[in-house]
Protein backbone atom coordinates (compact mmCIF):
# COMPACT_ATOMS: atom_id res chain seq x y z
CA UNK A 1 0.00 0.00 0.00
CA UNK A 2 2.86 2.36 0.83
CA UNK A 3 4.37 1.88 -2.63
CA UNK A 4 1.03 2.57 -4.32
CA UNK A 5 0.71 5.90 -2.49
CA UNK A 6 4.29 6.80 -3.37
CA UNK A 7 3.57 6.04 -7.03
CA UNK A 8 0.49 8.27 -6.97
CA UNK A 9 2.66 11.02 -5.51
CA UNK A 10 5.22 10.42 -8.27
CA UNK A 11 2.55 10.90 -10.95
CA UNK A 12 1.36 14.14 -9.34
CA UNK A 13 4.94 15.32 -8.96
CA UNK A 14 5.65 14.68 -12.63
CA UNK A 15 2.56 16.61 -13.71
CA UNK A 16 3.29 19.63 -11.52
CA UNK A 17 7.02 19.65 -12.22
CA UNK A 18 6.54 19.58 -15.99
CA UNK A 19 4.40 22.71 -15.83
CA UNK A 20 5.97 24.91 -13.16
CA UNK A 21 8.43 22.91 -11.09
CA UNK A 22 7.97 22.04 -7.44
CA UNK A 23 7.25 18.36 -7.96
CA UNK A 24 9.91 17.46 -5.43
CA UNK A 25 7.74 18.90 -2.68
CA UNK A 26 5.16 16.24 -3.50
CA UNK A 27 7.45 13.31 -4.22
CA UNK A 28 10.19 13.77 -1.62
CA UNK A 29 7.89 14.14 1.43
CA UNK A 30 6.06 10.98 0.29
CA UNK A 31 9.34 9.06 0.34
CA UNK A 32 10.26 10.40 3.78
CA UNK A 33 6.76 9.64 5.10
CA UNK A 34 6.49 6.06 3.88
CA UNK A 35 10.14 5.03 4.29
CA UNK A 36 11.10 6.66 7.62
CA UNK A 37 13.79 4.09 8.40
CA UNK A 38 15.74 4.71 5.20
CA UNK A 39 18.71 7.09 5.38
CA UNK A 40 17.93 10.60 3.98
CA UNK A 41 20.71 10.50 1.32
CA UNK A 42 19.18 7.28 -0.07
CA UNK A 43 15.75 8.90 -0.32
CA UNK A 44 17.27 11.99 -1.94
CA UNK A 45 19.03 9.79 -4.50
CA UNK A 46 15.87 7.80 -5.20
CA UNK A 47 13.95 11.05 -5.68
CA UNK A 48 16.56 12.27 -8.19
CA UNK A 49 16.45 8.97 -10.08
CA UNK A 50 12.67 9.04 -10.45
CA UNK A 51 12.53 12.75 -11.21
CA UNK A 52 15.11 12.86 -13.99
CA UNK A 53 13.02 10.58 -16.22
CA UNK A 54 9.93 12.75 -15.86
CA UNK A 55 11.92 15.93 -16.43
CA UNK A 56 13.66 14.51 -19.51
CA UNK A 57 10.34 13.43 -21.01
CA UNK A 58 8.97 16.93 -20.38
CA UNK A 59 11.95 18.43 -22.23
CA UNK A 60 11.32 16.10 -25.16
CA UNK A 61 7.65 17.10 -25.31
CA UNK A 62 8.38 20.83 -25.04
CA UNK A 63 11.11 20.66 -27.70
CA UNK A 64 8.54 19.49 -30.24
CA UNK A 65 6.40 22.62 -29.81
CA UNK A 66 8.53 25.34 -28.19
CA UNK A 67 11.76 26.97 -29.41
CA UNK A 68 14.45 26.11 -26.87
CA UNK A 69 17.78 28.05 -27.11
CA UNK A 70 19.94 24.95 -26.78
CA UNK A 71 23.30 26.59 -27.54
CA UNK A 72 22.74 29.42 -25.06
CA UNK A 73 21.56 27.02 -22.38
CA UNK A 74 24.61 24.75 -22.52
CA UNK A 75 26.93 27.01 -20.43
CA UNK A 76 24.16 27.50 -17.87
CA UNK A 77 23.59 23.75 -17.80
CA UNK A 78 27.29 23.24 -17.06
CA UNK A 79 27.18 25.73 -14.16
CA UNK A 80 24.11 24.01 -12.76
CA UNK A 81 25.66 20.56 -13.20
CA UNK A 82 28.86 21.41 -11.33
CA UNK A 83 27.03 23.26 -8.56
CA UNK A 84 24.58 20.39 -8.17
CA UNK A 85 27.43 17.95 -7.54
CA UNK A 86 28.70 20.25 -4.80
CA UNK A 87 25.25 20.37 -3.25
CA UNK A 88 24.91 16.59 -3.39
CA UNK A 89 28.26 16.14 -1.64
CA UNK A 90 27.14 18.52 1.12
CA UNK A 91 23.83 16.64 1.46
CA UNK A 92 25.72 13.50 2.48
CA UNK A 93 27.45 15.41 5.27
CA UNK A 94 24.85 17.88 6.53
CA UNK A 95 21.16 17.15 7.13
CA UNK A 96 19.08 19.11 4.57
CA UNK A 97 16.54 19.81 7.34
CA UNK A 98 18.94 22.48 8.63
CA UNK A 99 17.95 24.76 5.76
CA UNK A 100 14.22 23.99 5.72
CA UNK A 101 13.18 27.33 7.31
CA UNK A 102 14.76 29.20 4.39
CA UNK A 103 12.65 27.48 1.72
CA UNK A 104 9.22 29.06 2.52
CA UNK A 105 10.85 32.47 2.90
CA UNK A 106 12.53 32.13 -0.50
CA UNK A 107 9.32 30.94 -2.16
CA UNK A 108 7.32 33.75 -0.52
CA UNK A 109 9.67 36.29 -2.11
CA UNK A 110 9.13 34.62 -5.50
CA UNK A 111 5.35 34.74 -5.07
CA UNK A 112 5.24 38.40 -4.00
CA UNK A 113 7.47 39.44 -6.88
CA UNK A 114 5.41 37.51 -9.44
CA UNK A 115 2.03 38.76 -8.21
CA UNK A 116 3.25 42.35 -7.83
CA UNK A 117 4.48 42.45 -11.44
CA UNK A 118 1.24 41.54 -13.19
CA UNK A 119 2.72 41.57 -16.70
CA UNK A 120 5.75 39.50 -15.74
CA UNK A 121 6.10 36.63 -18.20
CA UNK A 122 3.03 37.67 -20.18
CA UNK A 123 4.96 38.22 -23.41
CA UNK A 124 7.95 36.44 -24.93
CA UNK A 125 10.69 38.99 -25.67
CA UNK A 126 13.93 37.04 -25.14
CA UNK A 127 17.08 38.99 -24.29
CA UNK A 128 20.61 38.06 -25.34
CA UNK A 129 22.55 35.70 -23.11
CA UNK A 130 25.16 38.40 -22.46
CA UNK A 131 25.62 41.57 -20.44
CA UNK A 132 24.86 42.35 -16.81
CA UNK A 133 21.48 40.61 -16.78
CA UNK A 134 23.18 37.43 -18.03
CA UNK A 135 25.77 37.63 -15.24
CA UNK A 136 22.95 37.88 -12.71
CA UNK A 137 21.13 35.00 -14.39
CA UNK A 138 24.25 32.80 -14.46
CA UNK A 139 24.96 33.43 -10.77
CA UNK A 140 21.33 32.73 -9.92
CA UNK A 141 21.13 29.40 -11.77
CA UNK A 142 24.46 28.33 -10.24
CA UNK A 143 23.14 29.00 -6.74
CA UNK A 144 19.89 27.20 -7.58
CA UNK A 145 21.89 24.26 -8.94
CA UNK A 146 23.74 23.95 -5.64
CA UNK A 147 20.42 24.05 -3.78
CA UNK A 148 19.00 21.42 -6.12
CA UNK A 149 21.82 18.99 -5.40
CA UNK A 150 21.59 19.62 -1.67
CA UNK A 151 17.83 19.57 -1.14
CA UNK A 152 15.96 20.27 -4.37
CA UNK A 153 12.23 20.97 -3.90
CA UNK A 154 11.09 24.15 -5.65
CA UNK A 155 14.12 24.29 -7.96
CA UNK A 156 12.08 24.30 -11.17
CA UNK A 157 9.97 27.24 -9.99
CA UNK A 158 13.07 29.25 -9.07
CA UNK A 159 14.69 28.54 -12.44
CA UNK A 160 11.54 29.64 -14.24
CA UNK A 161 11.62 33.00 -12.48
CA UNK A 162 15.25 33.50 -13.57
CA UNK A 163 14.32 32.96 -17.22
CA UNK A 164 11.31 35.25 -16.96
CA UNK A 165 13.06 38.03 -15.04
CA UNK A 166 16.59 37.96 -16.46
CA UNK A 167 16.01 36.75 -20.01
CA UNK A 168 12.55 38.09 -20.91
CA UNK A 169 10.91 34.71 -21.47
CA UNK A 170 7.19 34.13 -21.11
CA UNK A 171 6.13 31.45 -18.65
CA UNK A 172 5.72 28.73 -21.28
CA UNK A 173 9.22 29.18 -22.74
CA UNK A 174 10.63 29.58 -19.22
CA UNK A 175 9.07 26.25 -18.23
CA UNK A 176 10.70 24.53 -21.21
CA UNK A 177 14.17 26.00 -20.64
CA UNK A 178 14.03 25.45 -16.88
CA UNK A 179 13.39 21.76 -17.46
CA UNK A 180 16.62 21.53 -19.49
CA UNK A 181 18.63 22.86 -16.55
CA UNK A 182 16.67 20.56 -14.24
CA UNK A 183 17.89 17.57 -16.22
CA UNK A 184 21.50 18.73 -15.88
CA UNK A 185 21.19 19.31 -12.13
CA UNK A 186 19.33 16.07 -11.45
CA UNK A 187 21.71 14.06 -13.61
CA UNK A 188 24.79 15.37 -11.83
CA UNK A 189 23.36 14.84 -8.36
CA UNK A 190 22.05 11.41 -9.32
CA UNK A 191 25.48 10.35 -10.58
CA UNK A 192 26.99 11.21 -7.21
CA UNK A 193 24.24 9.56 -5.17
CA UNK A 194 24.32 6.43 -7.35
CA UNK A 195 28.11 6.15 -7.12
CA UNK A 196 27.72 6.03 -3.34
CA UNK A 197 24.94 3.45 -3.46
CA UNK A 198 22.31 5.97 -2.35
CA UNK A 199 19.44 4.86 -4.64
CA UNK A 200 16.58 2.40 -4.10
CA UNK A 201 16.55 1.19 -7.70
CA UNK A 202 13.39 -0.93 -7.67
CA UNK A 203 11.28 1.77 -6.01
CA UNK A 204 12.88 4.49 -8.13
CA UNK A 205 12.16 2.61 -11.37
CA UNK A 206 8.47 2.28 -10.55
CA UNK A 207 8.33 5.95 -9.54
CA UNK A 208 10.11 6.95 -12.76
CA UNK A 209 7.39 5.32 -14.86
CA UNK A 210 4.68 7.26 -13.00
CA UNK A 211 6.74 10.44 -13.14
CA UNK A 212 6.98 10.15 -16.93
CA UNK A 213 3.21 9.67 -17.21
CA UNK A 214 2.63 12.74 -15.06
CA UNK A 215 5.14 14.80 -17.04
CA UNK A 216 3.45 13.93 -20.34
CA UNK A 217 0.10 15.05 -18.91
CA UNK A 218 1.65 18.22 -17.49
CA UNK A 219 3.34 19.31 -20.72
CA UNK A 220 0.14 18.65 -22.64
CA UNK A 221 -1.76 20.96 -20.30
CA UNK A 222 0.95 23.63 -20.48
CA UNK A 223 1.12 23.59 -24.28
CA UNK A 224 -2.66 23.69 -24.57
CA UNK A 225 -3.15 26.50 -22.05
CA UNK A 226 -0.12 28.57 -23.02
CA UNK A 227 1.78 31.08 -20.90
CA UNK A 228 -1.35 32.47 -19.24
CA UNK A 229 -2.29 29.08 -17.79
CA UNK A 230 1.29 28.31 -16.76
CA UNK A 231 1.49 31.63 -14.89
CA UNK A 232 -1.72 30.89 -12.98
CA UNK A 233 -0.56 27.39 -12.10
CA UNK A 234 2.83 28.80 -11.12
CA UNK A 235 1.24 31.22 -8.64
CA UNK A 236 -1.06 28.51 -7.27
CA UNK A 237 1.68 25.91 -6.86
CA UNK A 238 4.14 28.34 -5.28
CA UNK A 239 1.41 29.39 -2.82
CA UNK A 240 0.80 25.77 -1.84
CA UNK A 241 4.53 25.13 -1.59
CA UNK A 242 4.88 28.03 0.84
CA UNK A 243 2.17 26.58 3.09
CA UNK A 244 3.64 23.09 2.88
CA UNK A 245 7.27 24.07 3.50
CA UNK A 246 6.35 26.50 6.30
CA UNK A 247 4.36 23.76 8.04
CA UNK A 248 7.24 21.30 7.77
CA UNK A 249 9.81 23.88 8.89
CA UNK A 250 7.99 25.52 11.78
CA UNK A 251 5.04 23.37 12.90
CA UNK A 252 6.28 19.80 12.83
Amino acid sequence: MDLILVLIAAFGAGLIDAMVGGGGLVQLPALFAFYPNVAPPVLLGTNKFAGIFGTASAVWRYAQRVAIPWRALMPLALYVLLASVGGAVLATRVAPEVFRPLVPIMLAAVLVYTVWHKNLGAGHAPRAFSGQHHLVGALAVTAIGFYDGFFGPGTGSLLMLVFVRCYGFDFLHAAASARVLNVAANGAALFYFASRGFVLWYIGAAMAFCNIAGAIAGTRLALRGGSALVRKVFIGVVSLLIVRTAWVAFAE
